[in-house]
């Protein structure tokens, strides 16, 4: 049976007063099932009985990416191992992968918040869904694909690496829908573009995710596949796509706050502060039984609004992502995020999302030079008009981050495009 949608109209205090009572039982599970958590509980001086709701929320201690880390891999498990059906990772590229692993429960519920996020987006059973994530331990295809199947859509599982049979796929198929990065939706829209298939196309909704990406972003998408795009937010450690999404005001992401209980801090002291100021992102889990994580620091720096929204829905919002605390660059004392560079990028006539930021040290001074594909028609016998663009993008830049950065403008495609979640930054100063 389908989401009941009428649960998103829920009074703050109906949703609360399930949040307190998720709360309490969760707290019991990892004290007495997980001896990581019991004795990082009894360190903070706790006991079950000291958290009798949302109110004590903070009382808990965090979990943090160190301690996944040292108890890698099963070691915050709360369920026997032949209780688990599924194990999935982050790509662990910069150290050991962060490992979430499931309950047959777990996947169920996975599979319905997925559900919720592509009905929000307007997404039914009469669809044809192409799944363009990465299958695998990427939690990106197979939560998507669940997503897909418990709405009762038909799925063409894709996945990533073949962009022309994906196109292809799309047009055979007739594809109304689409869940992928947002990078690769616009490489994939160049490539019906480029084989002139756009007017082949049935596509009328995109559910993006997977990597920050702006509103220029999604007029862009939506312009040239004249489709309607979402977001789509979701964390490998706590379930995968389908945490929460936004609905048609684009004012926010839903958060299924029914079985995630979000919460703002200070990323520096770890104080709890007013949703509506940005600050750190942090999820506590409240129905998984597998893997339940209690107050985990996301990393993502957002605001939460939890006022009803315009559509008539009741649960709280998570407002775009600022960036990440830890993909944040401090370049000359200044703080500069990716995001900040493709919203300034995307104002410019002639100029696409494709762009790398490098950032090195010389001479004991940081740089950074901002490489970005521009259209073809700026590479011909008049340098002055690629001068002139130049100049601009060396204006928007410094206006959006404060700095001067040195630009260098690329011919279309000569920079990587990624199939999967696009790398943005290359930061030598972690060479010296």
């Amino acid at each position: 049976m389908i989401w009941n949608e009428a649960k998103e109209c829920m009074s703050r205090d109906e949703i609360e007063s399930i949040q307190s009572a998720r709360l309490v039982k969760v707290v019991n599970r990892v004290y007495h099932n997980v001896e990581y958590y019991r004795k990082k509980m009894q360190a903070a001086g706790l006991e079950p009985g000291d958290i009798k709701g949302i109110e004590d929320l903070s009382k808990l201690p965090f979990t943090t990416y160190e301690d996944l880390n040292a108890t890698y891999p099963f070691g915050l498990a709360a369920v026997p191992k032949s209780e688990l059906v599924r194990v999935h990772a982050s790509s662990g590229t910069t150290g050991k992968p962060k490992i979430a692993v499931y309950t047959r429960r777990d996947i169920d519920i996975w599979a319905e918040c997925a559900a919720r996020c592509m009905t929000m987006a307007g997404i039914t059973r009469d669809d044809v869904i192409q799944v363009g994530y990465g299958y695998g331990l990427f939690t990106g295809g197979l939560g998507a694909h669940y997503g897909a199947e418990y709405l009762g859509a038909l799925v063409i599982p894709m996945s990533t690496g073949n962009t022309e049979k994906l196109v292809n796929m799309m047009v055979d198929c007739q594809a109304t829908a689409i869940a992928c990065t947002p990078s690769y939706l616009l490489h994939v829209a160049e490539t019906l573009r480029d084989k002139k298939l756009l007017d082949k196309v049935k596509l009328r909704v995109a559910l993006c995710g997977a990597e920050p990406w702006t509103d220029n972003m999604r007029q862009q998408m939506e312009d040239l596949l004249h489709i309607k795009a979402f977001d789509i937010y979701g964390l490998t450690e706590i379930c995968g796509p389908g945490v929460a999404t936004d609905c048609e005001c684009h004012k926010g992401l839903h958060i299924w706050e029914d079985h995630f209980l979000p919460e703002i801090i200070d990323p520096a002291t770890g104080e709890q502060i007013d949703s509506s100021i940005c600050g750190e992102l942090v999820i506590t889990t409240l129905t998984k039984e597998g893997m339940p994580l209690i107050r985990y620091r996301t990393k993502d720096l957002t605001t939460i609004d939890k006022t009803p929204c315009e559509c008539g829905r009741t649960m709280a919002r998570i407002q775009r992502f600022k960036g990440r605390s830890d993909d944040m660059l401090i370049i000359r004392g200044v703080n500069v995020f990716p995001s900040q560079v493709e919203a300034a990028l995307l104002t410019i006539d002639g100029t696409t999302p494709h762009y790398m930021m490098v950032v090195d040290r010389k001479n004991n001074e940081d740089t950074l030079e901002v490489q970005v594909e521009v259209e073809d028609r700026f590479f011909s016998d008049d340098v002055r008009g690629l001068e002139e663009l130049s100049g601009k993008v060396r204006s928007a830049l410094k206006r959006a981050i404060g700095l001067n950065a040195k630009v260098k403008l690329v011919e279309p495609n000569g920079l990587v495009h990624s199939d999967g979640k696009t790398k943005h930054v290359t930061d030598n100063r972690k060479l010296y």
